[in-house]
């Protein structure tokens, strides 16, 4: 009987030497992409009629995995002493109403609807179907770390946020006021002039909507201009709030790992302190077990 550490240390990110969490760690990963290319295969016409009894056999496969797996989650939760709470039923619940936990759900929620509402438009439970993509947060951080990246960097980003916006709203008043005459189809209100400025602001450039009038081309350039320095600034603060998140993490775990390794013995407090700050921070073993080498040799005489 597998205990419920085991089995959180199994469906968890697999770390070194623990072959049976790798192996399962890939088994749902490609399970994942193959779901999502099967649901992508399916909205093709002929495809789907031709293979509909294999895609209904596959989905159905899909959702007792996806269920069992979320269930067993569930069940090996109430182990996880790291997420801060002492009873299993709080920590069950936290898991539960986690951002992971609510993706576990979505992920088998849209095959069972039809048992409880009826015939659906197919066309939405293949595009709720597609939320089982974001279940590879089990196995990176991207998202977190993109969300913490704002968050740390929220003044400037909020600063360049509303630099945007004034152009937006400045760049639709006057492309109104200059191609409504000319265009009052395209240019028949503020509003609807917002497509092409948040368009072009974007550079993406559509080209469904442009100017005609020679200021209205003008103020085109102008706002096209505005649009690549709004943009690089935004990508330059979450560049920047990546690196910082980083190399912050690296500088807690390595004092850390000084204070622990200070008196020549780790504990095995320390030891899990320390694989806790590791798995917090989605830093990899190798770099660990390279920071606890160099500062060995730093605290040899």
């Amino acid at each position: 009987m597998i205990s419920q550490q085991r089995m959180l240390q199994i469906l968890e990110r697999g770390s070194k030497g623990d072959k049976t969490s790798q192996m399962v760690d890939r088994l749902l990963g490609l399970f994942i992409i193959l779901n999502v290319g099967a649901i992508c295969l399916e909205s093709v016409e002929y495809l789907g009629r031709t293979y509909e009894t294999q895609f209904w056999v596959f989905e159905l496969f899909s959702v007792v995995i996806f269920g069992l797996e979320y269930l067993l989650r569930i069940w090996a939760s109430g182990a996880n002493e790291a997420c801060g709470f002492r009873s299993p039923t709080l920590r069950r619940l936290r898991y539960i109403f986690s951002f992971t936990g609510v993706i576990d759900l979505l992920a088998i929620l849209p095959s069972l609807l039809p048992l409880f509402m009826g015939e659906m438009d197919l066309r939405w439970l293949r595009a709720l179907r597609l939320v089982r993509l974001f279940k590879i947060s089990h196995y990176s951080s991207a998202l977190e770390d993109l969300v913490s990246a704002v968050r740390s960097e929220i003044g400037s980003f909020g600063a360049a946020l509303y630099l945007f916006l004034i152009a937006l709203f400045m760049s639709s008043a006057m492309m109104y006021l200059l191609e409504n005459e000319a265009q009052p189809e395209k240019f028949s209100s503020i509003p609807q002039t917002m497509w092409w400025s948040l368009i072009t602001l974007t550079t993406v450039g559509y080209g469904d909507v442009s100017p005609v009038t020679p200021m209205g081309q003008v103020v085109g350039a102008f706002t096209a201009l505005m649009g690549v320095c709004v943009v690089a600034l935004l990508t330059g603060i979450v560049a920047s709030a990546f690196s910082n998140q980083m190399s912050q993490r690296k500088l807690l775990l390595e004092a850390e790992i000084a204070t622990a390794l200070s008196d020549g013995v780790l504990s095995d407090d320390e030891i899990m302190k320390i694989e806790q700050m590791r798995r917090e921070f989605h830093l990899s073993e190798q770099h660990v077990d390279a920071l606890m080498t160099i500062l060995k040799e730093h605290e040899r005489p």
